[in-house]
């Protein structure tokens, strides 16, 4: 059987065109879709004539703009060719540069679902542009903080400006925002921590790394010199302890992989952190002397490693990747390829939540309830499981070493969104969801009123009266409950409440003399219900529209009027 592209209904019809009723970017849409020998050229075309607004042609620059709106970045390894064939195209064009349906279809058919996605609002935060608008609103509220003072016991880490603060994120889908200084290196410290600890369960197993690290908090300093109750092993991989058993277990390569093109690298920072590590010495030959490292490792390699995996340099942008990685799973959102392992990533946000802020874990669960390291170097790496990472990073930091800014920061992202792992219990003061596109609320709202109301549902419809909800909500064709539920209230006694449909009926027979003003098809729905339609209801016939030309239909061969 033959299938036909669904535009080719539009085609059947060209008096439309004739007649004006469908924009003429529309009918040129379905003739390219006719004539394309491209299966996917039909797609290609409602895409292009979108990002247009109807146009032939548009300025790269907007459609660059337009792409950013979706969250989507050009820098975004997914469109690596896309963007390289568009810059290849400027450079033949003088003054401005002008984008066509055949530059499109040339330029973007190799990441064409992609794009599909974003601009149909598919990924995690269909509203990426008001999103970013209101994080930009807290960061600027957050700066205001001027608390805190910059680590100084590492003399690199004493350089940083108290006023540099930047923040990142990234969702699951590859949608990147950044405000601030998010472009400035700083070190990992100990964010590196989850890290080396989810490469280590993802090429050791769980079980394995387990056998020389736990899994308890602490109750102690991250950098005491304290075993677990047993004394064999650190309390959890959060802990200085714990860091240096995992640094003898791994290799540093997966970082890399976990934000692939952004900016990742050692800094001169390792040859300062080595020489003021004495405590990190210190337990190191603690571990040692209990033999906490695993047989054949060598301790004072391992403090190296470690040393280096802290000193490794980011910025926010990349560091926002990597937390994204997490977000999704251990697949990086920005190249699709598996970095960690299911039980990688599940054992590391578990160790994150109870674990990840010294000091402060158990309020930060408490307060924001979300996965999260700091490190002192200011930055902490938060993490909304199958939504997003967040990077923040500002150098002053509280008593316990955790960043003022960027613990306020993530303060106030829950206190707006419902992104607290509680935030979504039944009865709960709701929140603002970015996941939900706006209207979503309202329309699911008014269908479960509406569909209550034609099903005879007293008791839904009592639930949604005492939830204060508006019952007077029309749905798309200006009817209200009322409308539906008297409508349909002879059809099946059985299923229906007399008493509420009686009430229905003497409702809609109050409001007759309020019918003219409600919309045109409320004489209808009053016919519906068992009513006339009253004179003042009655409009005076419209005079016959003369008749349209016939067309016939190159594909079926009838004759449409």
């Amino acid at each position: 059987m033959k299938l036909y592209h669904p535009l080719l209904l539009l085609l059947c019809v060209p008096r439309f065109h004739h007649n004006n009723h469908i924009p003429p970017f529309m009918y040129q849409l379905c003739l390219s879709t006719r004539n394309s020998k491209s299966p996917c050229s039909g797609v290609e075309d409602m895409l292009f004539y979108t990002i247009t607004e109807g146009k032939d042609q548009v300025p790269i620059a907007q459609f660059t703009s337009a792409l950013k709106r979706t969250g989507l970045q050009p820098s975004d390894p997914r469109l690596k060719d896309c963007m390289e064939k568009l810059r290849q195209a400027s450079q033949k064009s003088v003054g401005d540069i002008m984008m066509d349906r055949d530059l499109f279809h040339r330029c973007m058919a190799g990441s064409i679902v992609l794009l599909i996605q974003a601009f149909r609002k598919k990924f995690i935060i269909p509203e990426f542009d008001i999103f970013a608008k209101q994080i930009n609103e807290i960061y600027y509220e957050v700066e205001k903080q001027t608390d805190g003072k910059v680590a100084d016991y590492i003399p690199q880490l004493a350089k940083f400006s108290p006023e540099l603060w930047g923040v990142s994120l990234c969702t699951v889908d590859g949608q990147r925002h950044s405000v601030g200084d998010t472009k400035q290196p700083f070190c990992l410290q100990s964010c590196v921590k989850p890290l080396q600890y989810a490469i280590a369960v993802h090429e050791d197993g769980g079980d394995m790394v387990h056998r020389y690290v736990g899994m308890e908090p602490s109750g102690v300093k991250f950098n005491m010199l304290s075993l677990d109750d047993e004394g064999d092993k650190p309390h959890n991989p959060m802990v200085n302890a714990g860091a240096i058993v995992i640094s003898s277990l791994i290799k540093v390569n997966t970082i890399q992989g976990m934000c692939e093109c952004s900016r990742v690298s050692r800094s001169v920072l390792f040859q300062s952190e080595k020489e003021t590590g004495d405590r990190n010495f210190a337990i190191g030959y603690y571990m040692k002397e209990k033999k906490c490292f695993p047989p054949g490792a060598d301790m004072i390699d391992a403090l190296d490693f470690y040393f280096q995996l802290c000193s490794i340099e980011v910025n926010c942008e990349s560091g926002s990747i990597m937390a994204a990685t997490l977000a999704n799973g251990g697949i990086c959102p920005i190249t699709s390829e598996r970095v960690l392992s299911a039980e990688a990533v599940r054992n590391t946000l578990s160790l994150m939540y109870s674990c990840g802020m010294y000091d402060f874990s158990g309020e930060m669960a408490f307060h924001v309830g979300l996965p999260a390291k700091s490190g002192v170097s200011g930055a902490i790496l938060l993490v909304i499981p199958n939504v997003m990472g967040v990077m923040c990073w500002s150098p002053p930091l509280d008593r316990v070493g955790n960043s003022v800014r960027g613990i306020h920061f993530c303060q106030e992202l829950v206190s707006h969104f419902n992104f607290h792992n509680y935030d979504n219990l039944r009865h709960f003061v709701k929140k603002e969801d970015p996941r939900r596109q706006h209207g979503d609320d309202r329309n699911k709202s008014v269908f479960g009123l509406m569909f209550a109301a034609y099903s005879g549902d007293v008791s839904a419809l009592r639930r949604f009266a005492l939830s204060s909800m508006d019952m007077d909500q029309k749905d798309y064709d200006a009817r209200t409950a009322l409308h539906i539920a008297a409508a349909e209230g002879d059809k099946d006694p059985l299923t229906h409440s007399h008493s509420f449909i009686h009430q229905c009926t003497q409702t809609l027979e109050a409001r007759r003399v309020k019918c003219l003003a409600q919309g045109h098809n409320d004489s209808v729905h009053l016919q519906e219900a068992g009513f006339e339609s009253p004179p003042i209801m009655r409009r005076p016939a419209l005079p016959s529209a003369p008749p349209s030309p016939q067309y016939k239909c190159d594909y079926c061969h009838h004759l449409h009027c």
